[in-house]
This record gives structure tokens, C-alpha cells and sequence, in this order.
């Protein structure tokens, strides 16, 4: 299996988030977002090594990088693999004793243990495919004006139609934690519907 290289390309939150972030993954080769949603705390634990922020004392995951580094074990990447029931799910592959293994782990402390040690984030393609959403213009999503749409008014819409016209506004203006949560939804709703 192929994976899907992808980097951090944002960390955002919103006043009605309840504390919980989202944590966007981009294909390096490619237009997809991976919104995912985070804890604050592993949202800051993120977000202080990108900026390279020392906290006065060691956080979990520096921790958990020391303890990688004591034993002579060696991050080689980080791999979400799966998507079941809306929760994703990763694996830290790791190299120990010249046997390579893998440690299963939420994908944000994975990751916040990718941005201390530099490995490479990987995504499996099964995943991308269901949760990944195209941000580039022709991918997919049409950008129309509002005066365009009040001169012919459209048909009505089932509701599987509004939260796909909803999940493009929410990517148009880079929402992705509203995004994360529409796709979620239009992914029961067609299995409700029996779709693919």
C-alpha cells in the first residue's frame, strides 16, 4: 500500500468548538485537506514545537521523545491508517535493536511527537479517500456569487445536497473543523441511504 505524504497546514479552533481543535493535514503531492479534530492540550503541545517554544518544564511528549532517544530507538514515521466510526486511529513505526515495530496511538500525540522528532507524516489512501477534501479550485467545488444564485433560483435540495453545499462554504472559508464535521455527517448519511 502506497501511503499519502502529508504536512501540518493549520491548527484552528472557534468560539463554539468547546475546546476542541482542528488539526489540518495537506498532501504534499496533492490538493486534499485532512481535518481532524484535537484536544487543547495536544493542540498546544503541537503548535508550541512548531513554533519552537520551550515550556519551562517537559511536556508528555517531550517526554515521550526522550524516552525514544534513551533507549536508542529511532522514529521513523507516523501513519494514520484508519478511519472507523468517525475516530481515527495511527501508528508511530519506529526502528529499536535493528527490529522495525509500531506503537498504536491517537493521531494527535503521534503527530506531536512527529514535529519533535522530524519524522515524515504519512496518510493511508483508504483514509484520504473517505475524509480528505479537495481545496483547489476545479476539484470539485464550484464558487458562485450570491447574486448569481437569487436570479435563478435552484430546484430544492434533499438534505444530502445542503450539507455538501454547507461542507464548500466551510472549505471556501477554510472552516475545517466545521468541514470535519459536515463530511462526518454526509458519510452516515449515505450509509443511512445505502451510497458509497
Amino acid at each position: 500500500m502506497e501511503l499519502i505524504q502529508v504536512d501540518i497546514v493549520g491548527l484552528s479552533t472557534s468560539p463554539t468548538s468547546g475546546g476542541a481543535y482542528a488539526l489540518v493535514l495537506g498532501e504534499i503531492e496533492g490538493n486534499r485537506r485532512l481535518p481532524i479534530i484535537i484536544g487543547a492540550f495536544e493542540a498546544q503541545a503541537i503548535a508550541l514545537e512548531l513554533e519552537k517554544i520551550q515550556p519551562p518544564r517537559p511536556m508528555t511528549h517531550d517526554l515521550l521523545r526522550d524516552l525514544f532517544e534513551a533507549v536508542g530507538a529511532e522514529v521513523l514515521s507516523i501513519v494514520i491508517d484508519e478511519l472507523r466510526d468517525g475516530t481515527f486511529y495511527a501508528k508511530i513505526r519506529f526502528v529499536h535493536n535493528g527490529r522495525e515495530r509500531q506503537l498504536d496511538a491517537r493521531p494527535s500525540d503521534a503527530v506531536a511527537l512527529a514535529v519533535r522528532v522530524d519524522a515524515p507524516i504519512f496518510v493511508a489512501p483508504a483514509v484520504m479517500e473517505e475524509a480528505g477534501i479537495p481545496t483547489e479550485e476545479g476539484a470539485g467545488f464550484a464558487v458562485s456569487s450570491g447574486a448569481e444564485e437569487e436570479a435563478a433560483p435552484e430546484p430544492p435540495m434533499s438534505r444530502l445536497e445542503r450539507l455538501q453545499k454547507m461542507l464548500e462554504k466551510a472549505i471556501e472559508e477554510e472552516d475545517y473543523e466545521r468541514a470535519a464535521q459536515l463530511r462526518d455527517e454526509i458519510a452516515r448519511l449515505k450509509k443511512e441511504q445505502g451510497q458509497n
